[in-house]
């Protein structure tokens, strides 16, 4: 519970949860109180000492002795405030006299209890120990007035009052650290906690950040920052507008965030971007480009997925308004057992709230006729403030009476039994409302009735106490301890990505969330209303009451289906079913690695339903040149060795095809192929011969046995850049935009080289430069010059999908292992990983060579790049685990086909062996 935390409760008993959502607390004054309906004697015996605080919309006073409770006068109901000289307080000095209709008793002996409202007329006095009268009842005056006028003359009246006052107070620059810090910006901004906003002013120098808050209610005048204890920066939306700034710290600093609101996004970009250009400045890596590629590895737990998520889309601990939403999963609460393995207690993800009961659903759609545009579903939203507090009511009681206007909901209302909310959630006709990250950490107090506050009875008789538990949880830890294995399981893990395509995704507005059944009030979504065009004060502010109220949409993160958790069932859905042909276009998601940092990420955990793989046992540290020779005259584009491990062949820009015997250590073949570059090789079935390929649109069938080419095919228009052969069948990629199948039967070879049979080609935009194929010849993955991968359903021969993935030319592409991913890599230094299931891509890295060429060694990727290095990656964590440097050059091409032995070309002409030392 990071927003309960926060350093601005629990310095004394005034809070500015005291005061109404957003009310401005100004400034106060060291009083005297006498108490109203006593004599003057009496009044003057018994006067309580303590401050006056002037609000925005209330007078305060806080007795300095608990016993006392504390008085709010709401100015709306403020009848006159005066000087007052009369009967014996002319022996006092400066008295002020406030006339009110109403008068709210709050925290009496410092208890936290609902509010208790006076409403009669009354004379409250106070007499100034050290300020003026006319140093402080023309302040009150002012806001007085200004709660008489129209709700939109009041808000900009009070906006110039404290206009007028932010202006008048300079940032102090005796609470500079060091004299030789150098200011770099100072600006005004609001410091955010839920249900209050505090506004001050902000200073950056060279080596701090400092907020000074324009009253003083803050523990600290200044709170200071070093930059070095600034750990993430996070761009926020703050009541649908980008104007939050989040900022998390460690080390020594005096808080472990700050959550800053601007007037204009263009002051809080100014900001983040002056601390990002800062020396001082040392961030964490969060690791945010590989975080969906681990989550669907099972690196990471569903749990921290979904908060990763909720970050992304601008979800805060710290604003109530845009909490962290995470689903129901259970759906069984009666039950004495819960068997995890049972299909059936699960919640259906596929569908939101408010569509699980199909007969709710119905008579909602019925009166979708009626509705003015924009029509909608539902009335409420999934996730608000009141909801948050719903679930939290008690441990944080004086957030729901800020919210609640002092008082506490009825007992009956209240969340007393877990089997009774998720029953309304299903027949309410307007609740249908999420879990928070509560229900799956810690250990579950926030469902325990710690018997300090008096939430009252209910109808029963029984006093509101702690949450009824479902039959099958013993206590709160084992209830929050199973749901967090529902949220785990297997079977949440299949289908948790169709929630977040509801919530987070592609469903979450227009047609297709209108076929999901999955449409709120337009006022919840990002863009809905553009809050600055509103030049009346009273419909914005009644707009953004609304929108921080009612519920927020979280920012759409995807725009195609999200990829499915890898779990052991889980299969490409191509894969597993005949589909018919149907083509597929999709684009890249860029809105996943918008925002910086994370929100409360947890620490990674174990993993949780990782597939086993098989890793390599070729170990690069243990890797040492066992041959090398020079023999080409140009860069080498692909190296083979043979079946049987006795010979290496390679191919060049030379035009030469060299094959080189590893027993004898020298060159038996050099054969010129072509008056053009050769670009690749593969070694056939039969052992005996080697297919090539040229940039003369030809490819040539070289026999061993006999030294010689026995047969040319003129396959392609322009350039041959790449030839496979997989299950008895060739294939054969060109510049001129086409992959062409042939197959070839090598069952009787007696008769000499079989004729290559044409089957079909896959037709591109551009010209094709890679391709890989799967071991079953099932699936083809081909990229191209105008940076396109494609995928080819080859039992079909149609396109399963295409996306632009690339700026510029693929240079290389693979398929993984078990088919579910591509890697791929491009002249724009970038390398991908693309989900096969829904063509998104999960995972992106900005390198400093380009990948040149890439290899499966067991169940991790090798690749060869621009800067002669060779890496092997996990690609579950997306992170290079060895390093070796392996030519002068670029690495061209490599071959790990034979254990513990690895072949690399490279554009030095070298071709060089590597074998582990023992």
């Amino acid at each position: 519970m990071a927003f309960l935390e926060t350093d601005t409760l629990g310095q004394e008993r005034f809070s500015l949860l005291l005061l109404e959502p957003g009310e401005i607390y100004y400034e106060d004054f060291s009083v005297y109180y006498y108490p109203s309906g006593l004599s003057q004697e009496q009044a003057i015996s018994r006067r309580q000492r303590g401050h006056l605080k002037l609000c925005s919309k209330s007078i305060v006073f806080v007795p300095k002795e608990i016993q006392f409770p504390i008085l709010k006068l709401p100015l709306k109901f403020v009848q006159d405030i005066d000087e007052w000289s009369g009967g014996l307080f002319t022996k006092v000095e400066r008295v002020i006299k406030i006339t009110a209709d109403q008068t709210v008793e709050m925290k009496e002996k410092n208890i936290i209890t609902p509010f208790i409202f006076k409403k009669e007329e009354c004379q409250h006095i106070f007499s100034l120990n050290y300020a003026s009268v006319d140093d402080c009842l023309p302040q009150m005056c002012q806001v007085l007035r200004a709660s008489t006028l129209p709700p939109g003359d009041q808000q900009a009246m009070l906006n110039a009052i404290m206009l007028s006052r932010q202006s008048r107070v300079k940032f102090n620059t005796s609470w500079l650290e060091d004299i030789y810090e150098k200011i770099i910006l100072e600006t005004r901004g609001d410091r955010i906690t839920p249900l209050a906003t505090n506004p001050g002013r902000i200073m950056l120098t060279s080596s701090r950040l400092y907020f000074q808050p324009f009253n003083n209610i803050d523990k600290w005048p200044v709170l200071k920052l070093r930059l070095k204890d600034i750990k993430r920066l996070i761009c926020r939306r703050f009541l649908l507008r980008q104007l939050g700034l989040e900022i998390y710290c460690g080390g020594t600093a005096p808080v472990t965030h700050l959550y800053l609101a601007f007037n204009t996004e263009e002051s809080r970009n100014q900001l983040y971007e002056e601390i990002l250009s800062l020396p001082d400045l040392s961030l964490e890596d969060t690791g945010q480009e590989d975080m969906t590629l681990k989550w669907q590895s099972g690196v990471i737990s569903n749990y921290d997925y979904l908060l990763y998520l909720n970050s992304l889309a601008d979800r805060s601990f710290n604003d109530l308004s845009q909490y962290p939403v995470m689903p129901w999963v259970i759906q069984d609460y009666t039950s004495s057992q819960l068997d995890l393995k049972d299909e059936s207690v699960y919640r259906d993800l596929s569908k939101p709230i408010g569509a699980l009961n199909e007969d709710r659903l119905e008579r909602i759609k019925e009166r979708l006729p009626d509705l003015p545009e924009p029509k909608f579903l539902y009335g409420s939203h999934y996730s608000s403030p009141g909801y948050v507090l719903f679930y939290l009511a008690r441990i944080a009681p004086e957030y729901v009476l800020c919210l609640q206007n002092g008082k506490f909901d009825h007992p009956d209302r209240m969340f007393n039994n877990l089997y009774d909310t998720w029953n309304n959630v299903l027949t309410g006709a307007s609740d249908f409302k999420e879990l928070i990250p509560e229900f799956f950490s810690d250990c579950g107090d926030f469902l325990t009735h710690r018997g300090i506050i008096n939430f009252g009875f209910r109808n029963d008789g029984r006093p509101v106490g702690d949450v009824e538990l479902p039959p099958w949880a013993k206590s709160s830890s084992e209830f929050v301890s199973i749901l967090r294995q529902a949220l785990e399981s297997d079977i949440v893990s299949k289908s948790i990505h169709l929630w977040i395509d509801l919530i987070f995704g592609w469903r979450q507005r227009g047609e297709e969330a209108w076929e999901a059944d999955n449409v709120f009030y337009h006022l919840t979504y990002e863009g809905a209303v553009d809050l600055y065009s509103i030049k009346d004060e009273a419909e914005r502010r009644s707009l953004e009451t609304q929108i921080m109220e009612f519920g927020q949409t979280p920012k759409q993160l995807f725009k195609s289906p999200h990829p499915q958790r890898f779990t052991s069932q889980s299969v490409p859905k191509f894969l597993s079913v005949d589909n018919a042909p149907r083509p597929i276009e999709t684009s890249p998601v860029k809105e996943v690695s918008s925002l910086p940092g994370l929100d409360n990420l947890a620490a990674v955990e174990p993993k949780v339903d990782k597939m086993p793989q098989p890793k390599s046992v070729l170990d690069l540290n243990k890797l040492r040149s066992h041959l090398q020779y020079t023999l080409h005259k140009d860069a080498v584009t692909e190296v083979r060795m043979s079946p049987d491990g006795l010979s290496t062949f390679s191919v060049s820009q030379d035009s030469f095809l060299k094959m080189y015997s590893l027993e004898e250590q020298r060159q038996l073949r050099s054969v010129n192929m072509s008056l053009m570059a050769l670009s690749s090789c593969e070694v056939m079935e039969d052992n005996k011969t080697i297919v090539v390929g040229s940039w003369d649109n030809k490819v040539y069938f070289y026999s061993i046995e006999y030294g010689r080419v026995l047969d040319t095919l003129h396959a392609h228009d322009d350039a041959v850049s790449c030839v496979r052969w997989k299950a008895s069948k060739l294939f054969t990629a060109s510049w001129d935009s086409t992959v062409k199948v042939w197959e070839m039967d090598f069952s009787n070879t007696q008769s000499g080289l079989p004729n290559p049979d044409y089957v079909g080609q896959l037709d591109h935009d551009e010209g094709v430069t890679c391709m890989d194929i799967d071991d079953e010849c099932v699936v083809m993955v081909t990229g191209t010059k105008d940076g396109q991968v494609a995928l080819w359903d080859l039992s079909h021969f149609y396109t399963v999908a295409t996306m632009s993935v690339h700026s510029s030319p693929v240079l290389t592409c693979l398929l993984s292992s078990d088919k579910r991913r591509i890697f791929c890599s491009g002249s724009d230094r970038l390398l991908k990983v693309i989900d096969v299931e829904t063509m998104t891509e999960i995972f992106t890295k900005d390198l400093t060579h380009e990948i040149c060429c890439m290899t499966r060694m067991g169940g991790l990727l090798l690749t060869g790049d621009a800067g002669g290095q060779l890496a092997v990656w996990d690609m579950d964590v997306g992170q290079v685990t060895q390093t070796l440097k392996a030519h002068q050059g670029p690495v061209t091409c490599v071959d790990a086909s034979h254990a513990g032995t690895l072949l690399t070309g490279g554009s030095d002409r070298t071709v060089m062996l590597w074998k582990e030392e023992v």
